[in-house]
């Protein structure tokens, strides 16, 4: 029976197999390696990644199509919403199977569904440690926001936070018509592989000053951010007579690094 794509799930299913296959040229799954797919749907990119890595996880929230999974022998399937999936122990898991394996951490794959996309990020942040690299379809304008520069239309929130942990890369355009049904938006493929040593700040503290930073973007951050400095006996130097994205990485990771009183009480 073919399975309807729900609009709840958020589902696009990528059907194009020119595009499937540059993208699993760009993963370049290694047999043996631990990786792991979120929203496998129909398994258009899953069937070729479980050939070359002799055995594939996949985190699928929808019910029908995890109990089709569950009848591909390559796969280990978690019936589960991403967001409640933790990777720490899926990289202890695999660990524990493949006992050989030259590198434990985690290499994540998935066409994100769209309405989703930025929370998974963040949940994924979390396990950063754990992951060797991720390579994701997603909404072109969430890509170009994660990639953006400082002082262009782009660079924001996700910017800053996801820049202080990952070297990013927009890898290919993916076009509505590769999807069934096709979405309204264009896609992009993005590579993130974690920075090697990243500034030790706290993520909390960090969140908060770029979320007090981007809260009003068009006005000079004075009006927001000098006033939080203030607020929490900052007595360093920084300049705010600038707009939020003119602030490049480096200085909201040296504000997070400052001494002052701290972000909740």
């Amino acid at each position: 029976m073919k399975h309807v794509a729900r609009k709840r799930f958020g589902q696009h299913f990528l059907a194009d197999a020119a595009v499937i296959d540059a993208i699993v040229r760009a993963i370049a799954p290694q047999p043996g390696q631990a990786m792991v797919e979120i929203g496998p749907g129909l398994a258009a990119l899953t069937q070729p990644l479980a050939e070359r890595l002799g055995h594939l996880t996949v985190i699928e929230l929808d019910r029908d199509l995890a109990q089709r999974l569950r009848a591909h022998s390559r796969l280990s399937v978690i019936e589960s919403d991403v967001l409640k999936v933790d990777f720490a122990l899926v990289a202890k898991a695999h660990s524990a199977i493949d006992s050989i394996a030259h590198d434990d951490r985690l290499r994540v794959v998935g066409n994100l569904p769209y309405n989703i996309s930025t929370p998974i990020l963040f949940h994924l942040l979390r396990y950063v440690d754990v992951i060797q690299d991720q390579h994701f379809m997603l909404q072109k304008e969430v890509v170009l926001r994660m990639v953006a520069r400082p002082a262009t239309r782009d660079y924001g929130r996700l910017s800053v936070m996801l820049q202080w942990r990952y070297a990013m890369e927009n890898l290919l355009p993916v076009p509505p018509e590769a999807f069934e049904p096709p979405p309204r938006v264009d896609s992009a493929v993005v590579r993130m592989v974690p920075l090697p040593n990243p500034a030790p700040v706290d993520a909390d503290r960090l969140g908060e000053i770029v979320r007090v930073a981007f809260s009003q973007r068009r006005k000079l951050l004075r009006h927001t951010l000098g006033r939080w400095l203030e607020e929490n006996d900052f007595s360093g130097r920084f300049d705010v007579q600038r707009r939020a994205e003119e602030v490049p990485v480096y200085e909201y990771l040296e504000l997070a690094l400052a001494p002052m009183r701290s972000v909740r009480p």
